[in-house]
């Protein structure tokens, strides 16, 4: 089946709903559950369905994406930025328009059939499967689909199905959705059919290049057969920061829909040479999992540490991902939060909880009490931040002035970050 397959993983996206905290980095490459980046559970699914030519498709802020995938040595992997045409550098438009512009990449691999799949969602799926379903029903397309909560089916493209699951209607992140079916961003196409809709969308003016807004809905206008895949299992779209942080606290169950450690699928990512955890004399954890290079000296309940994660004497950390190279200081307390890579919290700070004296710096990205300090940002010692906050820039001074608190919200002296 190898021969016959290739695989274009798109993870050129911002994830802008995920605010500061890709900044710096693309969506795919946002670490979760200590050890990984999002886009290793594509690249592992590839692997373990024995699809070895793999593209990767990159765009914004791509340095530390194409770094890691480089090193996870997980079959042919190429790695596909947007192509200069001309003299202008074009970008790439749409995840339609991505698969357009590396035509020639699918065409030099000789296969017959095209796996698409985007780069920044958790879950393990065989696509072996999923292919020899579209093999047998001379499908055009398919499409792998799962149910979700009605209340979030705005979010996704949703498309209801007749015979045979053949799909009969289609429509992306419907504002009053008629259906929870919706699409996992997993798609299988017949290369030589699918190019002619490509070519198709590329000349139409009107359209934005998208697989869900336009290709889909043109394919199925045409009235070639597109199925649905029907997947069993843990999914999870990890789009915004409520969503990062559900995921990454359903590691921590007793019995985990997704089980990083599962022997019959391993997990494959690249992993610095970091020396073992530090766990002294003052620490106190339970159910967390804490990564290679952590040092830990504070109280951890409920929590993801990542690589690198430094936690000092007195500081306590409850119901929070705490990602790649952190450090909280003595005394601090963090709850209910996502502490960006790199960030530095001060000592005798508070972030995440309810005070009067609280700094609020609300972000509509930021729901359900959780609170977000950005990658590199520094907070001074003795911070209180509130919830649903995001912390974008560094504190570098904090006054609590009893003459001009408004509506609970203390006066706080914030300073722009230094530029490294």
């Amino acid at each position: 089946m190898d021969n016959n397959c290739v695989a274009l993983i798109l993870a050129g996206g911002r994830g802008q709903r995920l605010g500061c905290l890709t900044k710096y980095d693309a969506k795919p490459a946002v670490a979760f559950g200590g050890n990984y980046r999002i886009i290793d559970f594509s690249l592992t699914n590839c692997y373990h369905s024995g699809l070895t030519k793999i593209g990767v498709v990159t765009q914004y802020q791509p340095r530390m994406l194409n770094e890691h995938v480089l090193k996870s040595s997980i079959g042919e992997v190429s790695l596909l930025p947007p192509r200069a045409v001309s003299d202008n550098k074009e970008f790439y438009k749409g995840t339609a328009n991505a698969v357009f512009q590396n035509a020639d990449f699918i065409e030099k691999s000789g296969a017959e059939y095209v796996v698409v799949l985007s780069g920044d969602h958790i879950y393990k799926m065989n696509y072996a499967p999923m292919i020899k379903q579209h093999i047998e029903t001379g499908a055009i397309a398919t499409i792998a689909v799962l149910p979700v909560p009605i209340e979030e089916a705005h979010r996704f493209g949703i498309m209801r199905t007749g015979l045979n699951n053949r799909i009969v209607e289609f429509t992306e992140k419907p504002k009053e959705p008629q259906s929870n079916l919706a699409s996992m961003g997993v798609y299988v196409f017949t290369w030589t059919e699918l190019k002619k809709h490509l070519i198709k969308d590329e000349n139409n003016e009107k359209s934005v290049n998208d697989f869900g807004k336009n290709v889909i809905p043109q394919i199925l206008n045409s009235g070639d057969p597109i199925y649905a895949y029907t997947f069993e299992g843990y999914w999870k779209d990890v789009g915004t920061i409520e969503s990062l942080w559900r995921a990454n606290m359903d590691l921590l169950v007793d019995n985990p829909e997704l089980i990083l450690n599962d022997v019959n699928w391993k997990l494959l990512t690249h992993n610095d040479n970091l020396p073992p955890q530090y766990i002294g004399n003052s620490a106190s954890i339970s159910r967390t999992y804490i990564a290679n290079g952590c040092h830990i000296n504070g109280t951890i309940s409920n929590s993801v540490l990542c690589e690198g994660a430094r936690i000092e004497e007195g500081a306590s950390i409850a119901n929070s991902l705490i990602m790649p190279g952190a450090h909280i200081g003595k005394n601090t307390q963090i709850e209910k939060c996502i502490i960006g890579e790199n960030a530095n919290v001060g000592a005798n700070c508070r972030i995440g909880v309810s005070s009067p004296d609280a700094l609020l710096l609300p972000s509509d990205l930021c729901t359900n009490d959780i609170t977000v300090v950005g990658p590199k940002v520094s907070i001074c010692n003795g911070t209180i931040i509130g919830k649903n906050c995001s912390v974008e820039q560094t504190i570098a001074s904090y006054i609590i002035d009893i003459n001009h608190k408004r509506d609970n919200i203390s006066v706080a002296v914030l300073e722009e970050e230094v530029a490294n």
